[in-house]
C-alpha cells in the first residue's frame, strides 16, 4: 500500500462524486491544506480518517488503500453492546 494509491483513490471518488477538497476536510474536521496533502501522498490519513472515508463514499478501506479494486463495500458487523 502507497500513499499514491490511497491519494488517487480518494481524488477519485472526490471528483466522481463532484465535491471541492473544502468539503471532505470540513467532514474530516482537518484542513483543506491537509486533505491537499493527503490526495498528493505527501500525508498518510489516519485510521479514523479513512474509516470515516470509506462510509462517506459507501466502500472499503481496502478499496482505498488499494487491496481490491472492488468498490463495493464489506458487511459490516455490528458491535456487541
Amino acid at each position: 500500500m502507497t500513499n499514491n494509491i490511497i491519494g488517487s483513490r480518494l481524488r477519485e471518488m472526490r471528483e466522481s462524486s463532484c465535491l471541492y477538497q473544502r468539503q471532505i476536510a470540513d467532514h474530516l474536521g482537518v484542513t483543506q491544506q491537509t486533505y491537499s496533502r493527503y490526495e498528493t501522498g505527501e500525508l498518510q490519513p489516519s485510521l479514523s480518517a479513512m474509516a470515516s472515508l470509506s462510509e462517506f463514499y459507501g466502500t472499503s478501506v481496502d478499496f482505498l488503500i488499494g487491496l481490491t479494486d472492488n468498490r463495493t463495500p464489506h458487511a459490516r458487523r455490528r458491535s456487541k453492546a
